[in-house]
């Protein structure tokens, strides 16, 4: 499949309780424009929907997306990644946690051309895999539900339940050569660093 011939969603889990952070992450402001407004704007030049799977909907009302609450509640991102698909327009969906401000367009379309007919399509970095930082399909549902029944937590746990592509590192380094799409926001002291590093 071409990335012309596939329509995705775009999910952003917005779910956690900023507990490190002291303040919702979603509204921190990189270069003055908050992250998740800094996604949905990647987002509506990608993808034909965007959804964010939060339990404070009332926090994101001004924006023009679609909200959704977690189906199956306390589930952590397992439970959002489930509410996204469940809820998307099509058979695949690019999700994202809500503290990723550095996304990379490019590295986002090279997963798309990698769909063909995989169900989850992750790359790994030298840090590992990066479940939120990928491509998943509506065939992924009854297994996250097996899963969340069986007590786990790790979206990795999904991957050998279904068609899994991983992207290696090497494949992608040269549109993202600092990895900076897969830097997230958790606590003051990484926001510190990043306006450190003169990101922001």
């Amino acid at each position: 499949m071409s990335i012309n011939n596939n329509k995705l969603s775009g999910i952003i889990l917005s779910g956690g309780k900023s507990i490190r952070m002291g303040e919702n992450k979603a509204f921190i402001e990189i270069e003055g424009i908050p992250i998740i407004k800094r996604i949905q704007n990647l987002f509506e030049r990608l993808f034909h929907e965007i959804l964010i799977i939060t339990n404070q909907k009332e926090l994101f009302s001004d924006m023009n997306v679609k909200i959704y609450s977690d189906l199956i509640p306390n589930q952590g991102v397992l439970g959002g990644l489930y509410t996204g698909i469940f809820f998307s327009s099509f058979k695949y969906s690019f999700c994202v946690a809500c503290d990723m401000p550095f996304l990379n367009k490019h590295v986002i379309q090279y997963l798309i051309k990698n769909i063909q007919e995989n169900d989850v399509i992750v790359p790994k970095t030298k840090d590992g895999l990066q479940p939120l930082h990928a491509i998943y399909s509506k065939n992924c549902l009854e297994p996250i539900k097996k899963i969340i029944d069986m007590g786990e937590y790790k979206v990795i746990n999904l991957y050998p339940m279904v068609k899994t592509k991983i992207i290696e590192e090497n494949e992608f380094s040269n549109l993202d050569p600092t990895r900076k799409s897969f830097i997230n926001i958790n606590t003051p002291e990484e926001l510190l660093i990043i306006k450190k590093m003169k990101k922001i």
